[in-house]
């Protein structure tokens, strides 16, 4: 029983369910549910003096998440990416300060892995012994390694166009991985009707209202790594919508229980080749299908499955919505692996080169503190990571030849 859970709500006609392992989309209407929480009783169990004796994981916040107290412990140790102050980004960029959260250094090297740890716990309390998801890479591969290290069984639908080293991870941990002909929203129709037929746990994070409860753990760790002061703005990748979706749940849960007292604004970034969710935002309609043409795979999603969320996400917190083509986000690797030493795949880097554009549109102020998460390591698509950065110099072994290349890269 989790006693800091009340239940699991509709975000569409409101209906409430009970808060069990493998509830999904709501029985009245199929909406998307919301997992409630009994802050009341969290204030009374969860003090900022405990969380400073905790592991550094994303578990040290078990107050806030849907888990029973007999859960077992995950074996990867997900969470508490490090978050590094960018002063000399923040100056060549032109605001007060920035701070960069690096969730590509997680186990599976991308921040999914905090929703695919939240999979493996509630699968174990739900009984079942096989996972399964739909992923553009990131998720596929976090699912398939946490999964590996849990004795969990797993199969993973991603559409043929996942990069190479995505796939790979997901063939080394032993996962059945079945390549789809198709686009992402082929690839997660034909993965829903397997895990209807199957019976397996659905680590779909558009459907799973667990998994964003996994994901809005990267914005307690933001939170208490400033402190609890909280910057202006906070700058997130955008594809299905669950990860900004779970980041204003997290920040929403803190102020809650009185451990901060201010809500930054999000800065929504979609690429200009399929930006479903920020058009609806933009233009105050209906969510509408887009083609997915753009080299940021992770958040190439033309029709988004947890659009409600991430919407209410924007316009709660006030938020911006940008967009930014596949040129600026190589820029913005470029940008953050010579500034900051992080090598950030291109959906890793969109955040940034939003944060970017934005200051170059007066949409965000010079006296702005601002922290832009990274959510996915650059080793993840070594292509395009090639096409930001250059190729290297190649010469036979001669010093003259040397000295000639080094003249002719100055000019």
């Amino acid at each position: 029983m989790m006693k800091n859970v009340i239940s699991a709500v509709c975000v569409k006609c409101g209906a409430e369910h009970e808060a069990t392992p493998d509830v999904t989309t709501c029985k009245k209407c199929g909406g998307i549910l919301d997992i409630v929480y009994d802050y009341n009783y969290i204030k009374t169990q969860l003090t900022k003096e405990k969380l400073a004796r905790r592991e550094k994981s994303m578990w040290r916040y078990t107050e806030l998440l849907p888990v029973t107290g007999e859960s077992k412990s995950p074996k990867l140790r997900v969470g508490w990416s490090p978050m590094y102050n960018a002063q000399r980004l923040a100056e060549q960029i032109g605001i007060k300060s920035l701070y960069i959260k690096d969730d590509g250094i997680n186990p599976t090297a991308s921040l999914k892995d905090r929703a695919s740890s939240m999979a493996v716990v509630k699968a174990e309390e739900a009984g079942k012994d096989t996972i399964a998801c739909s992923s553009t890479g990131n998720a596929a591969s976090s699912l398939a390694g946490n999964s590996a290290a849990a004795g969990f069984k797993t199969y993973i639908f991603v559409p043929e166009r996942a990069p190479k080293g995505k796939v790979a991870q997901l063939m080394m941990f032993g996962a059945t991985v079945i390549s789809v002909k198709g686009s992402y929203e082929d690839t997660f129709r034909l993965s829903a009707e397997a895990i209807d037929r199957w019976g397996w746990y659905n680590r779909n994070a558009a459907i799973n209202p667990y998994l964003i409860e996994g994901k809005k753990t990267v914005a307690l760790e933001i939170a208490e790594q400033l402190d609890w002061k909280m910057p202006d703005y906070l700058a997130i990748s955008v594809g299905d919508g669950c990860t900004i979706g779970g980041v204003w749940k997290g920040l929403k849960d803190l102020y809650s229980i009185g451990f901060i007292d201010k809500l930054p604004r999000l800065i929504s970034v979609q690429a200009e080749g399929c930006y479903p969710i920020n058009k609806a935002f933009a233009e105050n309609r209906p969510l509408e299908h887009m083609d997915e043409n753009t080299i940021a795979d992770s958040i190439a999603v033309g029709v988004p499955r947890n659009p409600d969320k991430a919407l209410r996400a924007i316009r709660e917190s006030n938020g911006i919505a940008i967009n930014v083509s596949d040129e600026e986000i190589l820029a913005a690797m470029r940008t953050l692996g010579r500034t900051c030493g992080v090598f950030a795949e291109p959906a890793g880097a969109a955040g940034t080169a939003g944060l970017i554009k934005a200051v170059k549109q007066g949409l965000i102020k010079s006296d702005a503190t601002v922290v832009s998460v990274v959510t996915g390591n650059g080793l993840k698509d070594v292509a395009n990571a090639i096409k930001a950065a250059g190729e290297p110099i190649c010469i036979p072994p001669d010093m003259g030849m040397l000295i000639d290349a080094f003249k002719a890269a100055k000019k």
